[in-house]
């Protein structure tokens, strides 16, 4: 199942609740607090939109949480007709901190428009293109400052992608993707 976040009003809800989320200081992630440890996790996710033909695959390879931030080996892989632009000003690849990792709850949190704030890579080597051409595919590794969560769930955000021309019936003219699969930060031994 995907998230899909489509439309101006939605965006600034979006923006809204990342900003209740963080003022009220609760519900994305436990209520221990303290900063997760080092690790590695090999995740091989691959999660995909769309049909045989006309899909975007969306894959985290590995993910490290660093004593100073974090990084994410990820790749993005057009397997459509169309292309797809990548508006840096708009970008919001990164990752997001839940309290659960049950979908449903990030299904209710999409509905409520109470998602957590995205906490977005500063980082991207090889650098992230502005245009994913047809069939073309993007490998890299995202990365930024800043302590994670013991305890918490951490699903990976892609996006925003626009589709240049027609869009396929199987995407809408912008998609952002909210990884299923969730991986739980390890605390403090």
């Amino acid at each position: 199942m995907l998230v899909l976040i489509v439309g101006a009003a939605v965006l600034v809800g979006f923006a809204f609740a990342a900003v209740a989320e963080r003022e009220r200081g609760g519900g994305a992630s436990p209520a221990g607090q303290s900063a997760a440890e080092p690790q590695t996790a090999t995740l091989d996710w691959s999660e995909s939109q769309g049909t045989k033909g006309e899909r975007v695959v969306f894959g985290v390879k590995r993910f490290q949480v660093l004593p100073d931030g974090w990084r994410a080996r990820i790749s993005l892989a057009n397997k459509s007709k169309v292309a797809f632009g990548i508006d840096p000003s708009r970008r919001s690849f990164g990752l997001m901190l839940f309290a659960s990792g049950k979908h449903r709850d990030l299904e209710a949190r999409n509905r409520a428009q109470t998602l957590p704030a995205v906490r977005t890579a500063l980082a991207f080597d090889p650098a992230l293109p502005t245009t994913l051409d047809p069939y073309a595919t993007w490998t890299g590794t995202i990365s930024a400052r800043g302590a994670l969560v013991a305890g918490s769930w951490v699903r990976f955000v892609f996006g925003w992608l626009d589709v240049i021309g027609r869009a396929p019936d199987a995407f809408p003219p912008h998609l952002l993707w909210i990884t299923d699969e969730a991986h739980r930060l390890r605390g403090p031994d």
